[in-house]
């Protein structure tokens, strides 16, 4: 069989984007993966009893159904059929009723109280073209195609969520923000957390957040099934340690975390940018519990059951002190806790009747402390009852998921962190990120810009990088 024109280290969803944008390409595609089976976090499997089928990592996929990548993509032809609620987010209170996130603005607002004008104000203006911001908001640095909608999106993400939150009175509005913003796994003071809470909230109201039908390994299979079509090959329980381990190829593509990239590559790659990538900072990491459940999680107020992700936390004052101790290296009492909710929207998850659950909390990187009984506590909080409906858990620890997946350094899921130091920097400073000091060699994790999520951004814009390589590029071992 001839030498492929590009090697792609590496099964994850920006794996599988870059693999497919090159195959559809023209080139010939081989894909490396070290595990029995593909998709790195984009997987599905029996964690607890037979019959519940539980996302392994993400579960929930804003970014997936909006990506400007993967909406071009025939993915529905090979078998993803995205599951949608009424509700993106329920963000449960202690005091009156949970707030909701309906894709609807009018829905949504009406919970608002003297906060409706204020957050159309923030959110309506992104509206008009959500598809043209996310193309450019969604890439790399450059010239962008919307400047204005984007300086406009700049203008107030780059601010903290706390400082974003300050346009708001109500509790309600605070609390939506908040738990938007805290999936940036930062301190809420920082800056910058204030455009991942800005980005979700618009995003809900373009698409209800889905999960794909028969679980998020859907994706991968819908992504493979698509390269296989286009001539693509992919080869699994091919780990790659050294370089000796590669085929002879024009172009190599890692989807792999940047120490990783360092480790197998480092005899083709100067020493100053080696040292660079080792610098790389991954950030805190997360511990997660899926359980099968003998019936629907009991909200105290039901109507949490309408939302695909539930957001734990109480206030923003609650959660933002919650985020900040998990960021000094503590563990709280009461984390931030996102609640996934599958099986409502997906019957096959679980047999009739019964249910899956999924949470996870963020924890200092590298975490030993087992925290299940705090995230059991926070649903329980909003949920009376909910351990009584347990009829098995699983947990994921920080090491369980960086032993399963070695892109995820210390449980880190997002592919490093995304502050103002590294934000636009990933995985160091270069114009073009995907590249390298080796022309044949690119990065294209979720450790290149945008980061984190199940969008195939990342391998998108590495692909079309390494496109411009391949024809000046001999086949060849990368030695």
């Amino acid at each position: 069989m001839a030498d492929p024109d590009a090697v792609v280290i590496g099964s994850g969803p920006n794996g599988l984007a870059a693999a497919v944008h090159l195959a559809r390409a023209g080139a010939s595609v081989l894909v490396l993966e070290a595990r029995d089976r593909i998709g790195g976090g984009t997987r599905t499997g029996a964690l607890t009893l037979p019959g519940f089928l539980h996302d392994e990592c993400s579960a929930v996929h804003p970014m997936g159904i909006l990506s400007p990548w993967l909406r071009q993509l025939p993915l529905a032809e090979h078998g993803l059929r995205w599951l949608q609620a009424p509700a993106s987010v329920a963000h449960p209170l202690d005091d009156g009723p949970a707030v909701l996130l309906y894709r609807a603005m009018a829905d949504t607002v009406a919970q608002l109280a003297g906060d409706a004008r204020a957050y159309r104000r923030l959110i309506e203006p992104f509206l008009g073209d959500p598809h043209g911001l996310l193309g450019d908001a969604l890439g790399p640095l450059g010239v962008p195609r919307h400047p204005l909608q984007l300086l406009r999106f700049g203008w107030r993400g780059v601010r903290s969520a706390l400082g974003l939150a300050r346009r708001f009175d109500t509790p309600q509005a605070r609390a939506l923000l908040a738990g938007c913003a805290a999936h940036a796994i930062l301190p809420l003071d920082r800056a910058f957390t204030g455009a991942l809470g800005l980005m979700f909230l618009f995003a809900s109201h373009v698409e209800a957040w889905p999960v794909a039908a028969g679980g998020s390994q859907a994706i991968t299979g819908a992504l493979a099934s698509l390269l296989r079509a286009e001539g693509g090959r992919i080869e699994t329980g091919a780990y790659v340690r050294a370089l000796a381990d590669l085929p002879p190829a024009r172009v190599y593509l890692f989807d792999t975390s940047p120490a990783q990239l360092a480790a197998i590559a480092e005899p083709v790659l100067p020493a100053r940018y080696v040292r660079r990538l080792r610098r790389y900072r991954y950030g805190p990491g997360v511990f997660k519990l899926d359980w099968a459940l003998a019936g629907a999680i009991p909200w105290r107020d039901p109507r949490c059951l309408e939302a695909s992700t539930v957001h734990l936390g109480g206030t923003i004052e609650e959660i933002a002190a919650a985020e900040a101790a998990m960021w000094r290296g503590d563990h709280p009492e009461r984390p931030f806790v996102l609640v996934c909710q599958q099986s409502q929207l997906d019957p096959s998850r679980a047999p009739a009747g019964q249910h899956t659950g999924y949470a996870y909390c963020h924890v200092p990187a590298g975490s030993t402390v087992d925290v299940s009984a705090a995230i059991e506590a926070q649903i329980e909080r909003f949920a009376p009852g909910f351990r009584d409906r347990i009829l098995a858990r699983h947990v994921i620890t920080p090491r369980t998921l960086e032993d399963d997946n070695p892109n995820y350094i210390g449980g880190a899921i997002t592919g490093g962190v995304a502050d103002a130091l590294q934000l636009f920097t990933r995985p160091v400073a270069r114009w073009n990120p995907y590249t390298t000091p080796n022309p044949r060699v690119f990065l294209c994790s979720a450790s290149t810009p945008p980061g984190g999520g199940v969008h195939g951004m990342c391998g998108y814009h590495a692909a079309r990088s390494a496109l411009r390589r391949l024809a000046r590029s001999p086949a060849a071992p990368l030695r």
